[in-house]
């Protein structure tokens, strides 16, 4: 059985990364690492094995036809997240806020600006 949270890293980048549409395994890659400004590297072994468990768990799948064939590359495999994958992902983001609310209570962290 899958434990939804904590998520590892892993898992919970790739889940970031199909939040907002499909991918291939090196977008996936590509959006990590550009989202942590290259502080968070995927390797392939742990990119592949990690999507290898979410399948499985059914908190992503595999997409179908391409929207926009002409985008298509009929050698890469695209994924999406479902909806049990999104409200894992939820779930871990309002768990990690919470950390967030107690290190600045904890004076760890500098209080919230004002948008």
């Amino acid at each position: 059985m899958y434990s939804p949270t904590p998520l590892t890293p892993a898992v919970f980048h790739i889940l970031l990364a199909l939040s907002d549409g499909e991918r291939h395994g090196y977008g996936i890659m590509q959006e990590a690492s550009a989202r942590t400004n290259g502080k968070v590297i995927l390797g392939p072994g742990t990119l592949y094995g990690t999507i290898n468990r979410l399948l499985e768990a059914g908190l992503i799948e595999e997409a179908g036809e391409r929207s926009d064939p002409e985008l298509s590359d009929e050698r890469r495999r695209y994924y999406r997240i479902t909806g049990k994958g999104r409200r894992a992902a939820v779930t871990e983001a309002e768990r990690l806020l919470g950390l967030v609310h107690v290190a600045r209570a904890k004076h760890l962290l500098r209080p919230a600006r004002a948008v």
